[in-house]
Parts: C-alpha cells; sequence; structure tokens
C-alpha cells in the first residue's frame, strides 16, 4: 500500500515539476497568487492517472506508466518550443494547419540549439522520472482500500479546487470565468497549469464553448448628439433578437444592439473615389525603417499620415495578422481553425467593400496559392483574381527560391491592375521571413552587400537584407504608379503581418530607437498610409493591426457598421486600444499586462477605479464577438435579414 501511494506521490510531482519547468521557461515565473490553483488542480489530474492505472492489469499499467512519462515529456517540450516561436500556448484546434509545420522546421532547430540547456532538463526530468515510476512494481493486495484513498483525496482535492474557483468571481479574468467563461489559453496555463488548460481545450473541441459576453461596449459611450453621424447601417436588431432561436446568435444580436458606434469625422470620405493597394508585407518591422538602408520605406513612413503609436500584434505567425487586416476582427487558434475550414462570408473585407463600388478587386502572394488556404479565404474575401505561386504565378515569376522576390512579385502583376479605372489591390509579401541568415535565406543572401558592413550582429543585418527586397519592390510599384500617371490618386496602406519573432527584444534593440521589452514594445511598429498628395498629419492615438480595415473604410467613405467590427476607425473619437494574443493590451491611459495582472498608466492620465476591469471585459468581448462572428457565419445572417 505504501508503495502505491508513492507511486501516485511521484506521479503528481512529475506532472508538477514540467508545470514548474514550462512556466519558469516562458512566462518566466509562477504568480504566488496562482501556485494553489496549480498545486491543485494538477493533483486533480494526477490523482485521476492513478486511479485509471489501478483500475487496469498490473501489467498494462507499467507499461503505460512509461508511456505516460514519455508522452507528457515531448508535450511539454512541444509546448514550450511552440510558446518561444507564438507567444502563446498551441490549442488543438490548430491541428488544422498541421501541413504548415514544416515551413518551421529551421525555426525549431534553432529553438532547440538556443534553450539547449532547457531541452536538457525536460529530458532528464523524462529519464528520471522513468526510472523511479519503475520502482513501484508491487501487487496490491488490498486493491479496493486503495482505489477508496485515491477516490477519497479527489474528492477532497475537487472540494478545493471549487472553493478556490469562487474566489473575485466576478472579475472578468478571474479563475472561475477563466474556467467556465473566458477563452484565454495563455492566461488559463498562467492561473492553472498546462495540462488542465489542456484538458479544457479539448473538451471545449469536442462539447463546444459558449463564451460569456457583457452586452454593450464596456469601453465607450454612445453620445446622442444631433449634430453627430455614425458609421452604422439601418439594421433592426430587435426584429432580429425577437425572430432568433439560437441563443448565440441572439446574444451577438443583443451586444449589436447595444455596443457603441464610431463617428464619421472630418476623413470621412478622404480618399473616396481614389485607388488602393494594401500591403501586407512579412516581417515588417519599424526597425527596419532608415533612411539610407532603405529610402522609399523611410519616405513612405514619414510622409502623408504619420502613425506614432502603431503596433502589429503577433497572433499565430502571417495568418493572424492577415485576419486582423482583412477581417477588423481578433484572431484565436479557434477562430482561424474556423476560418479556414468553413469560409464564412466577410462583408466588409476589402475585395467585397470594393467591389460592390465597381473597383477592379485583385489580389497577389508570392508563395503557395493554398498556403493557410487562402485559395479558400480569397474568395469569401471577394477576391475573384488572386494569383500566387501554384496557380498561374509560377509561369511569371521565379516561385523556387526561398524566400521568393518582392521586386519579382510587384514586376509581374503591376500591369494586370494598373489600367483599371479604379482597382483595389491586396499583397501579401514574403521577402522579409525569417530564419534571418546569409545560408538559407535568399532574399538575405541577395542583398548581404549593402548590410555586411553594418555595425550588428548577423541576424538583425540579415533581417535588414531582407527588408532592402521590399524597400525596393516598393520603390518599383511607385514608379510604375508614377509612369501609368495615377500615383496621385493612389493610396499605399501597408503594415507588417508580425514583428520578426526570431529576432529576440535584445537583437531588435541593436538598432531600434526605442527600448524593446518581450511583453509590449516588440510589436511596436509603423502603418504606412501614403498618398503622395496628402500632406504630412501625425496622428498619436495607439492603434494596431485590427484597426486598419475600419480605417480605410472610413477614409474611402464606404458603408459599413462600425459596430461589427471589433477594430475601430483610427480618426474616430474612440480610445485608442491595441489588443494582444495573451489579452494584455494598452489604450490611450496606460498599459496592461494580463500575465502578471500590472497596469501601469501613463503620466497625467486620470485613471477610475474600474478601468481595467472595464477594459478587460472589453477586451475578452472582443474575443468572443469576433469568434462567433465566424462560427456563426454572422455577417451572411445580417445581409439575409435584409437590413
Amino acid at each position: 500500500m505504501k508503495k502505491k501511494l508513492l507511486e501516485s506521490t511521484v506521479i503528481f510531482i512529475f506532472i508538477l515539476l514540467l508545470e514548474l519547468v514550462y512556466a519558469s521557461a516562458t512566462i518566466g515565473s509562477i504568480n504566488s497568487n496562482n501556485i494553489l490553483y496549480i498545486v491543485f488542480f494538477t493533483l486533480n489530474i494526477s490523482l485521476i492517472i492513478s486511479l485509471i492505472l489501478n483500475l487496469i492489469s498490473r501489467k498494462l499499467s507499467n507499461i503505460l506508466k512509461n508511456i505516460l512519462v514519455v508522452i507528457l515529456s515531448i508535450y511539454y517540450f512541444g509546448q514550450f518550443v511552440f510558446y518561444k516561436i507564438f507567444k502563446m500556448p498551441f490549442s488543438f484546434s490548430s491541428i488544422s494547419m498541421a501541413d504548415q509545420a514544416l515551413d518551421f522546421n529551421k525555426i525549431v532547430i534553432n529553438i532547440i540549439k538556443n534553450n539547449y540547456f532547457i531541452s536538457l532538463i525536460f529530458l532528464f526530468i523524462m529519464i528520471l522520472f522513468i526510472i523511479l515510476i519503475n520502482r513501484f512494481h508491487e501487487k496490491l493486495q488490498q486493491k479496493d482500500k486503495y482505489i477508496v484513498i485515491i477516490v477519497s483525496l479527489f474528492f477532497i482535492s475537487s472540494i478545493i479546487s471549487l472553493g478556490l474557483l469562487s474566489i473575485n468571481k466576478n472579475k472578468t479574468y478571474s479563475a472561475y470565468n477563466l474556467y467556465y467563461n473566458v477563452s484565454s489559453p495563455t492566461l488559463t496555463v498562467e492561473k492553472f497549469g498546462l495540462l488542465t488548460q489542456t484538458n479544457l481545450d479539448i473538451s471545449r473541441q469536442i462539447f463546444g464553448f459558449k463564451a460569456d459576453i457583457i452586452n454593450g461596449d464596456a469601453q465607450e459611450v454612445i453620445k446622442e448628439e444631433p449634430k453627430v453621424e455614425y458609421n452604422i447601417q439601418d439594421i433592426d436588431f430587435e426584429g432580429l433578437i425577437s425572430n432568433e432561436t439560437d441563443e448565440e446568435i441572439k446574444s451577438l444580436h443583443e451586444y449589436f444592439n447595444t455596443a457603441s458606434a464610431t463617428n464619421k469625422n472630418e476623413y470621412t470620405g478622404y480618399y473616396k473615389g481614389k485607388n488602393l493597394i494594401v500591403i501586407l508585407a512579412e516581417g515588417f518591422n519599424s526597425i527596419a525603417v532608415d533612411k539610407q538602408i532603405t529610402p522609399t520605406l523611410y519616405k513612405m513612413v514619414n510622409n502623408s499620415f504619420v502613425f506614432n503609436n502603431f503596433y502589429s500584434p503577433l497572433f499565430l505567425s502571417t495568418t493572424g495578422g492577415e485576419f486582423q487586416v482583412t477581417a477588423g476582427l481578433l484572431p484565436s487558434q479557434e477562430t482561424l481553425k474556423t476560418w479556414k475550414s468553413t469560409s464564412p462570408n466577410l462583408i466588409y473585407s476589402y475585395g467585397n467593400a470594393f467591389k460592390d463600388l465597381g473597383y477592379y478587386v485583385s489580389s497577389y502572394h508570392n508563395w503557395t496559392y493554398s498556403y493557410y488556404n487562402r485559395d479558400k479565404t480569397m474568395l469569401t474575401q471577394g477576391f475573384d483574381n488572386y494569383l500566387a505561386c501554384g496557380n498561374g504565378l509560377e509561369q511569371l515569376m521565379n516561385c523556387k527560391s526561398w524566400p521568393t522576390s518582392d521586386i519579382d512579385l510587384i514586376n509581374v502583376t503591376s500591369d494586370k491592375y494598373m489600367d483599371q479605372e479604379n482597382f483595389m489591390t491586396f499583397y501579401i509579401t514574403v521577402s522579409g521571413h525569417a530564419e534571418y541568415n546569409f545560408t538559407g535565406n535568399a532574399m538575405a543572401k541577395k542583398n548581404k552587400t549593402a548590410v555586411e558592413d553594418l555595425p550588428y550582429s548577423d541576424p538583425i543585418k540579415a533581417y535588414l537584407a531582407t527588408q532592402i527586397e521590399l524597400d525596393k519592390a516598393l520603390e518599383l510599384l511607385l514608379d510604375n504608379l508614377e509612369k501609368k500617371g495615377i500615383l496621385d490618386d493612389t493610396v499605399i496602406a501597408l503594415v507588417g503581418d508580425h514583428y520578426p519573432y526570431t529576432l529576440s527584444a535584445e537583437q531588435m534593440n541593436e538598432i531600434s530607437d526605442i527600448k524593446r521589452d518581450e511583453q509590449f514594445e516588440v510589436n511596436r511598429s509603423n502603418f504606412i498610409l501614403y498618398n503622395s498628395k496628402t500632406p504630412k498629419t501625425e496622428v498619436n492615438k495607439y492603434a494596431g493591426n485590427l484597426d486598419v480595415l475600419p480605417t480605410l473604410l472610413n477614409l474611402f467613405g464606404i458603408d459599413y457598421d462600425s459596430r461589427l467590427i471589433m477594430g475601430k476607425d483610427i480618426f474616430s473619437n474612440s480610445e485608442g486600444l491595441v489588443i494582444f494574443s495573451d489579452h494584455s493590451w494598452i489604450s490611450d491611459k496606460g498599459k496592461y499586462n494580463a500575465t502578471t495582472g500590472e497596469f501601469t498608466p501613463f503620466k497625467d492620465k486620470n485613471i477610475s477605479d474600474d478601468y481595467v476591469e472595464t477594459i478587460n471585459s472589453t477586451v475578452a468581448n472582443k474575443f468572443s464577438i469576433s469568434n462567433l462572428i465566424i462560427q456563426k457565419n454572422y455577417y451572411t445572417i445580417i445581409e439575409e435579414s435584409g437590413n
């Protein structure tokens, strides 16, 4: 009996040790307020495992114990590597994107090399506990009595766990809400540990999950001023509510019925009738902008509209940045999975919105056309003319190098739309892709001579070399527009899909003009909104990729309902808000680190007692609403309602 109890204790210690190592290797440490949650929820899982092992034969139990130690050790290590790349825990909803995993194999190898000590710790834990767990080969004579003890311990531990859930349960990111009502994998891992998050993740994948939504937008209040017009459409939400039987769709109707809209303003229709080129630039960040090294980027960043507090938050690589910029909604792993697998309608995306105005719309990507299911998602965005490597672009340019050339992309596609009366073009570039070295990166090698004498480390020099390719591509784009005589009538909007996340903050600080931290400032970037005739105008509002779509819709005077997009028109009177994947945020009043729960107000800002909790509710809502809009194909429901 004693050996069996020791075996259960070893299983518990094994899982708890994995939790501690994972936490220290990713978020840095475990918040003291969360220790009890992690201990008791881990204890619950270990007791269930012990119970299962003792309900089966001794021979099979001994085999499963060894398999369990190996699988859990590999799983925690795999989660560590995933977090180091994407700054979030892996969710099983991302399995649908597993076909892209091989494209990160070099990045994974480098992470393992650069974190060999952590790799060895996980290996040591696995070997140690295989040895320990095999010391308990006892034929239990009083099996029923032992099972009763395990069940009793589980019952006691579960009661304590439920009690812990009741602490501050009304807070947006309380343990109770994270367990039952709010989907935030990063915060759930922080609160309960990785294995509990995994259990919740699997359960929600199988049985579904209904997020708790607070009606209305807690961040803003509609001001009923007769002279103020809002970007809204005539939608009868009251009628939709009364006729809806699906509770989740009904919750969306109720939310939008009380949500605030953004106001029309001096820039509404400012670019009406002009052409638009939107560029999602791979790995672009403000550290790439230099007057001598990248003169075209420098010119475009520092003329027309200049956004001084803009961020491109990392949400699961390029696909998360793309979703923010094209949908104006917040991505999560679950939302992105549904977006790619079901192809829901996006009525406000550029292709659909501009096609309704009679524009010629097209999109181009200098990598595989079906990557991230773009062969499907481009169509739902209204881009009937989508050209990439694999569906025709390979006949016009070299698609075999890695990465391919942005210059070639611009060169072979410009004539396809520039002769149209009005056009809207969407580019997804790839020249700036990691890894940043001069051995495996074709664009870095191509432009090596331009950076080899710079006083930076090789990763930074290689990164700049890839961005030189983007810079020259933009130079070519401007030249082509000028030759066609349409430069003045064309607006170019460019943002990065994410910061160059294989570079550390320390490496970025070699060249950055601001101090970069791993939480917020690595994501600081530029939003290029350039027109050759637009006077320089500085904008200090805090904004991010999420806000690009509604800002452009307003600038071009396109009819849309600002309540139905989670981003906000930057030129409206709404408060600035940048949202990160772990539910952290920056507003015009300060920064909130969701992992630590710390709010740092900006100087000379008056903060109410409930301000942080109010914005937390707003952020949680935006994640939940974004997911439901995609899951329920909500825009189609609005269209078909006749509103």
